[in-house]
């Protein structure tokens, strides 16, 4: 098992190395021509070349951190105010220039989270609120992988410390919500996956057609991430009768070339950015679940579940064809008799400039039902579900710099009906660093 040790002592050494490996790089007059303008699109720049000449040398650095803050207008468990906080560091490395590895990626996030628990202590709801809310405040590494691709990237493999919802059940168009069941789903994360904020030992392998418009890709990973026992940095434990996940998803991505206008004196056109996906995935645990029913006691059941998505854009503005509306929906089963959902499901719509002069603003709202299972209700008394309901906007201030401001509903909290409907407000601040 590794352990990482205090949060300050690995956030120093963290940035000790960073700077030793920056300086053994070499000089920072380096720098390709295509490397992102750090100036412009982070707060703290290029760090005086430093940044762009390890880009050129096959290493890209991100930072980013989001500040959220909510409060609880009526309804939960009780009023109040709360902060989140959240910051990661990602490495990307192409091990092609760095060691002359053909077609290889190595790629490390390693993230901490500060504040209070607001879903826990003020709304109690089966869907959180917040996304960046974790059950303890840590620091730890969420990917730490090496992939290699063949046959001319169609063929990939992954392998490493990895967290499923990284690739599987993800669509694009609902990942501005800062609720978590537009990340992964909660029919499959109550099930307690590789997600954030823990990853899991795990092998990826994805293929995607010549033409791009199917992939298949599956993952098996350890059963049990983490330490459950130990929730305080990083552990990688092979427990016995911890099993394996294997997740496997099919997906249909049809590829356009739409161009924006046709205004002769356009001297380059736009090209469209459209959303056209449709998947549908399987997920099974080789380790059975406790039936949930005490009267079931000793009873194990088989731990799987499937789901489907779709995204699309409805509505694409003609000038400029990335921007415009877009919709997507999600839905998901898990097994009735372990989980407290035995399926939930989602739809949302998404603009993104919708406002004249504000191209890079999101618009968005999304409604979820998560659906109590029927051993759930008879056990807990529940009246059968949760309605939660996001309706957000996310204002890129700069290119490094986004507020978000956010109104929930969330009603029966927890499908409990004791529990009076909730109304949350709240804004996010978000930076790339």
């Amino acid at each position: 098992m590794f352990a990482a040790g205090t949060y300050f002592q690995r956030v120093n050494f963290f940035l000790f190395t960073l700077l030793v490996f920056s300086w053994l790089t070499g000089s920072a007059n380096a720098a390709e021509e295509n490397s992102p303008d750090w100036g412009s699109e982070t707060l703290t720049g290029d760090w005086g070349g430093t940044r762009s000449n390890l880009y050129s040398k096959g290493i890209s650095l991100e930072f980013n951190h989001k500040s959220d803050v909510l409060t609880n207008t009526s309804g939960g468990i009780k009023r109040g105010t709360a902060w989140m906080g959240y910051t990661d560091a990602r490495i990307r490395m192409d091990m092609e220039k760095l060691l002359d590895w053909d077609a290889t990626t190595a790629f490390i996030q390693y993230h901490s989270e500060l504040g209070s628990k607001f879903n826990q202590d003020y709304i109690d709801s089966f869907v959180s609120v917040n996304n960046i809310e974790v059950g303890t405040n840590t620091a730890q590494f969420l990917h730490a992988w090496l992939q290699k691709n063949f046959f001319d990237d169609s063929l990939s493999v992954l392998a490493g410390l990895y967290a499923v919802d990284s690739e599987f059940y993800v669509t694009d168009t609902s990942g501005v919500f800062t609720q978590t069941p537009y990340g992964m789903a909660n029919d499959l994360g109550q099930a307690s996956p590789p997600i954030y904020p823990v990853g899991a030992l795990a092998m990826r392998v994805k293929y995607t057609s010549s033409s791009q418009n199917f992939y298949l890709q599956g993952a098996l990973t350890d059963g049990v991430p983490g330490d459950p026992n130990n929730p305080h940095g990083t552990h990688i434990k092979l427990g016995n009768g911890d099993g394996t996940l294997s997740i496997i998803e099919f997906g249909y991505t049809p590829q356009t070339n739409e161009q924006s206008s046709e205004s002769a004196n356009q001297d380059a056109r736009e090209e469209s950015e459209s959303f056209n996906k449709t998947a549908i995935g399987f997920w099974n645990y080789s380790a059975r679940a406790d039936d949930q029913d005490p009267a079931n006691v000793g009873v194990r059941r088989q731990n799987r579940g499937a789901y489907f998505l779709a995204e699309r854009t409805l509505l694409a503005e003609r000038d400029h064809p990335s921007q415009g509306l877009s919709g997507f929906v999600r839905f998901g089963v898990a097994n009735k008799d372990i989980h407290q959902a035995d399926w939930t499901g989602s739809l949302g719509l998404h603009y993104l400039g919708l406002f004249a002069g504000y191209d890079d603003d999101i618009a968005a709202i999304g409604i979820t039902v998560s659906h109590a299972s029927e051993p759930y209700q008879r056990i807990n008394a529940s009246l059968g579900s949760e309605t939660s309901v996001e309706a957000t906007y996310r204002a890129q201030v700069k290119p490094w710099l986004a507020l978000q401001p956010t109104l929930q509903y969330v009603r029966h909290p927890n499908m409990n009906p004791a529990t009076k409907d909730a109304w949350v407000v709240g804004v996010r601040l978000e930076a790339a660093l």
